[in-house]
């Protein structure tokens, strides 16, 4: 084997170029790809080896699992196929594992090599994914496709992914290299989330990945190799592949953010849709001129952490795709308590955000944002101001204006009553995103409503901050507030409260808040939905059909577009862009599995 050479086409990647100009992994010595003919190679090896096209005919969706993403020409070489081959109404959900990614400028450099795959390499490229642990989705709606790339060890990524593959591509490098990538047990978590009927492929015949796989209930073997190898694996589930339910009919209740996150995560895997909503959409907090999509920071940077940068990079993705959602980006979160500075460098300073996502502010730069001397703050560059109307109209669809007062299962779905208990809808499956309005329509949740007044000035403009309170821009003027009244349920607006709001931006910002004092102020009052560990419910609830997604509290345009595509996949029986630790956070079962420890006497 050629050895490494040590120039790297970009510093700190796994790349690099060996003397016969071939990709190579510095970290393992093995090439990413045949020096024969890569994309022949993952012709041979990964689309026969699963018996592909043929198995995807007739189906409504199909998944792949991939261990060792790579350069991605083996997910090029499966999209060709897929967009030349694959059903009409189908769509090919891709899941792949890499632990240590390169560069989109790296992989399109190499994959330059196969020229009649240039214009999916430059859609890939275009939307490479990033480098910040945990999952990361991919978008290609051009294909009907999706891929989900998990940037994380093999065994962390299958234990975290709920989905289940019809084919999997395990090209890790080498065995002899990169022994831990070949383990028993990573082979036995690959068949436990290998479909019925579905089929694995592999380059390497090695007598443990044989053994390994015999082990876990898979049926093996050996075929013609490519090229210079002689032999090449496949491994089958040895049983019938299930019947594919047809797509729902779904009802969404709500038409605020969560309802339109939802009506778009549905519409695209499929489902027939129709959203109900006593006042049409925006009525409730979602109606407000401009939002704030940031995270909630938790310096322990473990699940929590996790699921907050993820929405937050999901959400940023999306809204950057609708004309006039953005306003502005970027925000200034403004040390607001002792410990925030030192909070603020470790979250800056952790793998769960984009590099630069992040950048501590010390208070000459931070006072250079906000126009007035302020204080340490942390730069979320990523961060956004969205127009709240530009996201619903692009996403909600028609809705339905009527007054749900009630759900009724019934044989095989779920009928939606109203007041007078007429039926309104009936259909498979319901998802109730009606904020504190869910409180009445699943009354075991432990939903508490938080009435919050926000205040308008025309005629004036700051860069976005937050701190106890906020501040943002939009078209109609400053956007500042909000207040924050637990258990409060009127919407009606208070002059008290503008002056509340006032005094809050006097405090961090006076010269701002002395230009607000001068000049008419406005508003608007909602009421928000929160859980008693401040985290949403999103997921199944009751009976089989009925689903949930709410207590957004003041997070909903950063959490609701990730957290409505994991409900959508869960309502198909799709697999979850969100790791399984992730959605055990946000399980609306989490607080009854809580009483019953507590009943039991153990700690929670």
């Amino acid at each position: 084997m050629t050895a490494p050479s040590p120039d790297k086409p970009h510093a700190g990647s796994p790349l690099i170029l060996d003397a016969q100009g071939q990709p190579r992994s510095r970290l393992y010595g093995d090439v990413y790809f045949s020096v024969e003919d890569g994309l022949a190679e993952a012709r041979t090896v990964f689309l026969q080896g699963c018996g592909l096209p043929d198995r995807w005919a007739g189906r409504r969706a199909f998944t792949v699992g991939e261990l060792g993403f790579g350069s991605g020409l083996n997910v090029l070489a499966l999209l060709d196929l897929w967009r030349r081959t694959g059903p009409p109404a189908g769509r090919l959900q891709i899941f792949t594992v890499e632990a240590h990614p390169i560069e989109a400028v790296e992989a399109a450099e190499i994959l330059a090599a196969w020229p009649e795959l240039a214009d999916l390499t430059a859609l890939l490229t275009a939307r490479w994914p990033g480098r910040r642990r945990g999952f990361h989705r991919v978008d290609l709606p051009e294909l009907k496709a999706t891929l989900d790339v998990a940037v994380m060890p093999a065994d962390v990524a299958l234990s975290a992914w709920t989905g289940q593959a019809d084919a999997w591509f395990l090209d890790g490098f080498s065995p002899a290299l990169n022994p831990d990538m070949w383990r028993d047990d990573i082979l036995a978590q690959v068949a436990a989330r290998t479909a019925p009927g579905g089929r694995l492929a592999t380059f390497t015949v090695a007598g443990g990945v044989r053994r390994g796989l015999q082990a876990a209930g898979l049926e093996v073997a050996k075929r013609p190799g490519h090229g210079r190898k002689r032999e090449r694996l496949e491994a089958w589930r040895p049983d019938v592949v299930v019947t594919e339910p047809p797509a729902p009919r779904v009802a969404i209740i709500g038409a605020g953010v969560a309802g339109a996150a939802m009506s778009r995560a549905l519409r695209r895997l499929g489902a027939e849709v129709e959203v109900l909503d006593a006042q049409g959409p925006g009525a409730g907090a979602s109606g407000n001129p401009a939002a704030l999509v940031t995270p909630r920071l938790d310096g322990a940077l473990g699940p929590l952490a996790g699921l907050f940068a993820q929405a937050l990079d999901r959400a940023g993705q999306l809204y950057a795709q609708i004309p006039g959602a953005v306003l502005d980006e970027g925000v200034l979160q403004l040390a607001h308590q002792p410990r925030d500075p030192a909070r603020f460098e470790k979250i800056a300073g952790s793998d769960l955000f984009e590099r630069d996502d992040l950048h501590l502010a010390e208070p000459r730069e931070a006072s250079d944002w906000a126009g007035e001397p302020v204080g340490e703050g942390l730069k979320q560059m990523r961060a956004q101001v969205v127009r709240p109307a530009a996201i619903l109209e692009a996403w909600l669809g028609p809705v339905r204006r009527v007054t749900c007062a009630s759900l009724q299962p019934i044989d095989g779905g779920w009928r939606v009553m109203g007041p007078e208990g007429d039926t309104l809808w009936t259909g498979d499956a319901v998802v109730v995103c009606a904020g504190q309005g869910a409180a009445r329509l699943t009354p075991d949740l432990p939903l508490a409503p938080v009435r919050g007044q926000i205040s308008v000035v025309g005629g004036l403009s700051a860069r976005a901050m937050a701190w106890g309170g906020y501040v943002a821009t939009a078209p109609e003027g400053l956007v500042f507030g909000a207040t924050h009244d637990r258990d409060e349920i009127l919407d009606d607006v208070r002059s008290a409260d503008h002056q509340r709001n006032l005094q809050v931006l006097a405090q961090t910002l006076p010269s701002l808040a002395a230009a607000a004092q001068a000049q008419p102020v406005s508003g608007r009052a909602s009421v928000r939905a929160v859980t008693p560990d401040r985290l949403p419910v999103a997921g199944p609830v009751g009976p089989a059909g009925l689903y949930v997604l709410s207590g957004l509290g003041s997070r909903g345009f950063c959490l609701a577009p990730l957290l409505a595509e994991h409900v959508a996949a869960e309502m198909t029986r799709s697999a979850s862009p969100l790791p399984a630790e992730m959605a055990g956070l946000v399980d609306p079962d989490r607080f009854r599995r809580r009483a019953l420890r507590r009943g039991a006497g153990r700690p929670d």
